[in-house]
C-alpha cells in the first residue's frame, strides 16, 4: 500500500523535480550558447585580421600597380573578398537549416 506524503514532502519532491527537469537542460543550453558566442567572437576577430592583412599585402606587395588614382582598388578588392566570405558563411548556415 502506498504511503501518504505530507505537504513538506510534496513540496520537496516538486522542488527536486524542477531542478532535475529545468535546471539541468537550462545549464546545457547556456553552455551551448556560450560556446557559440565565443566561437563567433573568435571568427569575427580572425576575419578582421585576415582582411587587414589582405589589404596591407595589396597595398605594399603590388609595387606601383595601385598607385596614384588607383589607390582605392585594394580597398574594393578587400570589401569584395569580405562579401564573398560572408556569402559563403550564410550559405553554409542556411544549408544546415540554422538560418
Amino acid at each position: 500500500m502506498a504511503r501518504k506524503l505530507g505537504v513538506g514532502e510534496v513540496f520537496d519532491l516538486l522542488k527536486r523535480y524542477a531542478r532535475q527537469e529545468l535546471l539541468g537542460p537550462l545549464q546545457g543550453s547556456l553552455r551551448w550558447l556560450g560556446m557559440g558566442l565565443a566561437g563567433s567572437l573568435v571568427l569575427i576577430v580572425g576575419l578582421v585580421l585576415l582582411m587587414l592583412s589582405m589589404l596591407r599585402a595589396l597595398q605594399t606587395e603590388t609595387g606601383s600597380a595601385f598607385a596614384g588614382n588607383l589607390s582605392w582598388i585594394p580597398y574594393l578588392l578587400t570589401v569584395i573578398a569580405l562579401a564573398g566570405v560572408i556569402a559563403l558563411l550564410l550559405r553554409q548556415t542556411t544549408k544546415r537549416g540554422l538560418g
